[in-house]
C-alpha cells in the first residue's frame, strides 16, 4: 500500500511545488541541470542552473521539462515560465532579481503551456486515487478492529488459564492436606502429573496464538499463491531481525506457517512449482525454529 506522505509523484500531481522540483531534478540530473521554482500569480516560475551554457541548450531543456511536467499533470498549474542562467550562489530572492534585471541575470527565458490531460485519462486516474484512498481507510479500520479483537481474546485466554491453574492447584492442595500418600507433594507421580498438565496447557495456548496470527495474514483468492507466500516471507524475515518477546516469535512462527501453506497451493503447471516445493519445507523449518525461540523466551 502506497504511503501518501512519501509518494512524491502523487504530491507533485496534487500541485506540490517541492515535489515537482524533486522530480525535475531527478530527471534533469543527467544534463547537469538543477532547478528551483516558485508559484506566483498563476504561473510556475522555474529557474534552471548549470555550470556551462551548453548544458542549458534551450530547445533540448524545454523539451525535457515539458515531458516531465505533462507526465505529472500537476493540478491548477498550466503556465510555466522557464528561466536559465549559469549557476551562482544561492539567492533566496532569485525571482525578484531576475524580474528586476532579466537581461543581465538570465541566458534566456521562455513561457510554455502544458497540454491538458485527456479527460478520460483524468477520470480514470481520479477513480484509481479514490479507490486507493478508500482501500487505505478500510485497512486502517480492519487493523484497528483486529487489534481490539486480539486484546479481548487474549483477555479471555489469560482469564481461562488463571482459572485452570487455580482449580488445579486448589484441588491438589486439598488432596494433599486431607490425606496425601506422598510425603513430598512435588515428587513422584504428583509432581510429574502437575508438570505435564502445565506444559500441555502452555502448548495448547501457544498453538491457539499461532492460529490467530496465521488468520490475520489474509490471502486474496485472485492473488498468485506463490507471490503471496513470498510477500509474507519477506515481511516475516524483516520482523525476525527485531523479534525479542515470545509474542513476537509466535507471530513469526504463524507467518512462516502461513507462507508454507500458500506455497502448497501452487499448481503443478506453475512456472515456479519446483521452487515452491522447496520453499514449503524451508518455511516449515523457519516456523519450527521461531516456535522454539518463543518457548525459550517464555521460559527465561
Amino acid at each position: 500500500m502506497v504511503d501518501r506522505i512519501n509518494d512524491i509523484a502523487w504530491q507533485a500531481h496534487q500541485g506540490s511545488v517541492a515535489a515537482i522540483i524533486q522530480l525535475l531534478n531527478e530527471n534533469l540530473a543527467h544534463l547537469g541541470v538543477r532547478t528551483r521554482a516558485v508559484f506566483s500569480n498563476g504561473v510556475l516560475q522555474l529557474l534552471c542552473e548549470a555550470q556551462t551554457v551548453e548544458q542549458l541548450e534551450q530547445s533540448n531543456l524545454i523539451q525535457h521539462i515539458q515531458q516531465v511536467l505533462e507526465s505529472i499533470a500537476p493540478r491548477n498549474i498550466n503556465r510555466i515560465s522557464i528561466n536559465s542562467r549559469i549557476v551562482r550562489e544561492q539567492q533566496l530572492l532569485w525571482l525578484e532579481e531576475i524580474s528586476r534585471d532579466a537581461e543581465n541575470q538570465l541566458l534566456w527565458s521562455e513561457e510554455i503551456e502544458l497540454d491538458k490531460p485527456n479527460i478520460l485519462r483524468k477520470i480514470v486516474q481520479d477513480f484509481q486515487e479514490r479507490q486507493q484512498e478508500d482501500s487505505q481507510a478500510y485497512q486502517h479500520v480492519v487493523l484497528a478492529h483486529n487489534n481490539q479483537t486480539k486484546k479481548i481474546g487474549w483477555g479471555w485466554v489469560k482469564t481461562g488459564l488463571s482459572l485452570c491453574l487455580f482449580l488445579l492447584l486448589g484441588g491438589w492442595t486439598t488432596y494433599y492436606l486431607l490425606g496425601n500418600k506422598f510425603k513430598n507433594p512435588l515428587s513422584g507421580e504428583t509432581s510429574k502429573y502437575f508438570t505435564t498438565t502445565i506444559k500441555s496447557l502452555e502448548k495448547n495456548i501457544n498453538q491457539t496464538r499461532i492460529q490467530d496470527y496465521s488468520r490475520q495474514n489474509s490471502f486474496n483468492s485472485e492473488e498468485d499463491p506463490f507471490a503471496a507466500a513470498v510477500r509474507i516471507a519477506n515481511i516475516t524475515s524483516d520482523k525476525g531481525k527485531i523479534a525479542k518477546t515470545d509474542t513476537q516469535w509466535l507471530e513469526l512462527a504463524a507467518n512462516w506457517q502461513r507462507a508454507s501453506y500458500l506455497m502448497s497451493l501452487v499448481s503443478p503447471n506453475h512456472s515456479r512449482y519446483q521452487e515452491a516445493q522447496i520453499r514449503i519445507k524451508l518455511y516449515k523449518k523457519y516456523s519450527e525454529a521461531a516456535q522454539k525461540e518463543a518457548n525459550k523466551t517464555s521460559d527465561s
